[in-house]
This record gives C-alpha cells, structure tokens and sequence, in this order.
C-alpha cells in the first residue's frame, strides 16, 4: 500500500518498480490492475446513467489550455467520454478517471477493449455501436466527424455483431488485462453496451429512470461540437488525436479508479503515486462534482486532497457549472453549461482565505473563461 493512504512506508524495491515501469513507456497488465484495485474505494451511488457527457461548452477552454500551457504531466478527470477529448488535447504522460460510481469504472474498461480492437475512428465508432462498416459509403481514415455521424446514423444495428463484440470485450478484460470482474461487473457491461447498441448515436446522460429525452444532448451533438470559433475538436474528429488516446490505452496509462473526490484514499493514492513517479497534475477535469460536494457538507475534503497532489504554477482545474439555478456571468447563449479553468494554487490560496464558502463563490472567483480567437 502507498505511505500517503496506508501510513506504511513502500519500500525501496516497490518505488525502484514503480518508476521504471512509469519511465518505460509501458505500465504492465498487472501494475495496471494494481492501481485500480488499490487505489479505488467502495462504490458509491450517484443519480443517474452517465454513459455520455452532457456539457456541450466542454470544447469551449481548449484553446485557453493551450495558451496557458497545459501540456505533459499527470490528467485527472470524471465522468465519461469528454475527458478523452482533453486527453488528446494535453498529451498527458499518465491519466486517471476517478468516479464514485464502479459501473463508470467498468465503462472506461470497456472504452478501453474497443480502442485495442480499432485500429482507427471509424472501427471504433462501428464497435461501441454495433454498427458493422460495410459498403462503398463505409467512411474511410480521413472522414470527417460530420461524415462519421451521418453514416452511423443510417446504418442498422447488428445484433450479431453486438454479441460477437461484446464476448471479445469480456476476453481482454477477463483473459488479457486480467482483472477480475464480478457478476454485477458483468452485468454492468452488458447493460452499459447494449444502452450503446440500442440507443446508438441518440444515447444521452440520463437520470435514475431513464429520463433524458429532448433535455441533455445527445452524442451525435456532442461528437459535432465545435469551440468558440466552431472549429470541431472531439477527439474522434481527426487521427491524430485519436490515435493519441488509443496508445495512451495501450499502454495501460488511462486507468479508471472507483472513488469520491473527497474520500480518504483514491485521490491521496494518486496523489503519493506520482510523487514516486516524479510527474505533477497539469489538468484536474472536475465537471461539476464541487456543486454535490458543497451540498453533502464535504467539499472541506476534497480540498484536503487537493493538496495531496503534487501540482506547479501552471497545474488547471476544468470545471463545469449549469445553469441549474442561475447562469454564469459569461454563459454563452445555446448552452446550459460553462466550462471555465482555474489554477490550482489560486484555488487553494482562496480556500486558505475562506474566499470559497459557497459553490457559487467558488464559480464565480478568479475563474478563467475561453475565448473567441481573433482572426
């Protein structure tokens, strides 16, 4: 166990494995089943299926990331398929999905057998929506998004697909990755594929329920979402972004771990890892986990472990606010979300002068908003 959650000093073999695994490229199979299990904690419950993001302003910073110099280091993020898009953006050396939720931590297992079964967007976009690519007008490596979706779009599901794909799902976990899922892991699998295949590009995030319908986007939107000058940057919208990602799963270095951002083990164990490994956090995607956090009356632990982190000048925070009970000062008009960045040590200098005592004081402080290039 790592000192920082155990309070066992990690001896000296264990640190010498840990950095040259990190230094190597590759972390091993079984190193990376390790950290998930370590590193995670029990499950918690949170209301709603988040197969899909739903903040459709999430491309809305990337320039601002860029100009501020996120770049390399350590990614730490929640939530589903956006933080794949700030992955490719960043170029992060390691990344972890922390999220209280374990299905979300079976999703990004199953996000990761379709990127090592697709050698490019179009088989992996074919993969997570049983969806086969067959004929002349199967797009090809240099597609664009808006062509990747109007043929997924017209395409019929495969229910032979969907079984054939979902068995191999099952075997790199189980047979290659090695990580023991339990028989409410697997359960979890199938219904979280089989909500891909049924609901296809119209899946959205949705409440205990199944409440989603004409509220929160759909992945056909969020896929075509463009930043402030409308210039589309999901990661599925060019190779090279996706391929990023892909290596970074291949390398077993996007590694999703069970826990609540303001629980006493998941984010101090990443944090005590990559001191062992020399990296800082360069991006923190929080989405709007703070908002819960302030209302559970625990938000004073989540920035306890905050300060765990090892972090720089330059380490961002991405958050999320909706405009559930007022919208943000700069919200951008069509949107219910604003994404906006805030430096970490301001943050924890604010929270050291009590500047934060309510969510929307911590929203609406020393934030940092995109901006529309100048052309």
């Amino acid at each position: 166990m790592l000192a920082a959650s155990s309070g066992v000093r990690t001896s000296t073999h264990e640190e010498q494995t840990v950095r040259s695994q990190y230094q190597s490229g590759n972390i091993s199979n079984s190193e990376f089943v390790r950290l998930i299990q370590d590193f995670s904690e029990e499950g918690g419950y949170f209301w709603s299926d988040n197969f899909i993001s739903n903040e459709t302003s999430y491309l809305h910073i990337v320039d601002k990331l860029k100009e501020l110099g996120a770049s390399g280091g350590a990614y730490i993020g929640v939530g589903p398929e956006q933080n794949f898009t700030y992955i490719a953006k960043i170029h992060p050396r390691i990344a972890f999905i922390v999220d209280i939720r374990r299905q979300a931590m079976i999703q990004h297992l199953l996000f990761k057998s379709l990127f090592d079964m697709a050698p490019n967007r179009s088989r992996f976009l074919s993969l997570l929506l049983s969806k086969p690519l067959a004929g002349k007008e199967a797009p090809g490596q240099t597609a664009s998004i808006d062509d990747l979706v109007a043929y997924f779009t017209k395409t019929a599901t495969d229910e032979r697909a969907f079984t054939s794909n979902l068995a191999e799902v099952r075997r790199i976990i189980i047979e290659e990755i090695k990580f023991p899922l339990t028989k409410e892991d697997q359960t979890g699998l199938e219904y979280i594929y089989k909500s891909f295949r049924e609901e296809g590009l119209e899946i959205s995030f949705r409440l205990d329920g199944g409440w989603a319908f004409g509220y929160f986007p759909s992945l056909k939107q969020l896929l075509r979402e463009g930043n402030l000058n409308g210039k589309q940057g999901n990661f599925l919208a060019s190779s090279e972004d996706y391929d990023f990602v892909r290596t970074l799963q291949e390398r077993n270095r996007i590694i999703p771990i069970v826990g609540d951002f303001a629980g006493k083990k998941a984010l101090a164990a990443i944090g005590a890892y990559l001191r062992k490994t020399g990296d800082t956090v360069s991006v923190f995607y929080l989405s709007n986990v703070e908002q819960y956090l302030f209302e559970g009356g625990s938000f004073s632990g989540f920035v306890d472990n905050v300060k765990t982190l090892p972090t720089s000048d330059k380490s961002l925070f991405i958050r999320s606010v909706f405009d559930r009970n007022r919208p943000h000062p700069v919200q951008i008009w069509g949107h219910r979300v604003t994404t906006l960045l805030q430096s970490i040590p301001v943050f924890l200098k604010d929270c050291e002068e009590k500047r934060n005592t309510s969510y929307w004081d911590l929203v609406t402080t020393h934030y940092v908003a995109g901006e529309r290039s100048k052309l």
